[in-house]
């Protein structure tokens, strides 16, 4: 199995379909049910993902063997402060190793959009989430926002790259 990441602008087709999977699971998830297309219509415009871009943040797509797997997020936060978001693995990706390395890319990108902290929030229902998460470093923290849909909090200090180390 070959992963591979790249930073892609949000409205690239590719992008566009992995952001509204997402959120077709995500919303469905929480609210217990399939929702329409009309619902997911309106939550894609309420919770855009426009800045995901460069210098205010980017996206990631995941490949595994070459076809679409995942994506994930980054949001400037502050100058050493970058979030973590719109994490997703498609299902029949998961199981398969892709999430840690999907979240390690993000966080060399991070690196490199100036970020020394990488944070996130992540709900009550996303248990696998939270373990994923924890298991790969990050540790619970105040609360850093007042997201309705957030109830947990971590963050993980970002050590430098190893090409930027002397």
């Amino acid at each position: 199995m070959t992963w591979s990441f790249e930073v892609t602008p949000v409205d690239h087709p590719d992008a566009a379909r992995l952001l509204r999977e997402y959120l077709d699971e995500i919303a469905s998830r929480f609210y217990g049910r399939q929702i329409s297309d009309e619902e997911l219509d309106a939550a894609l415009e309420e919770h855009h993902s426009r800045d995901l871009t460069p210098p205010t943040g980017a996206f990631l797509l995941a490949w595994r063997d070459g076809e679409l797997a995942g994506c994930a997020g980054l949001r400037v936060a502050a100058p050493d402060i970058t979030e973590l978001t719109r994490v997703f693995l498609r299902r029949e990706e998961r199981g398969k190793g892709g999430a840690a390395l999907l979240v390690a890319a993000a966080e060399d990108v991070a690196r490199g959009l100036g970020a020394t902290l990488i944070r996130l929030d992540t709900r009550d229902d996303l248990v696998e989430a939270r373990a994923l998460y924890t298991r790969l470093g990050y540790e619970t923290v105040e609360p850093f926002n007042d997201e309705p849909f957030a109830h947990h909090y971590f963050a993980k200090p970002l050590a430098p790259a190893l090409s930027d180390r002397v």
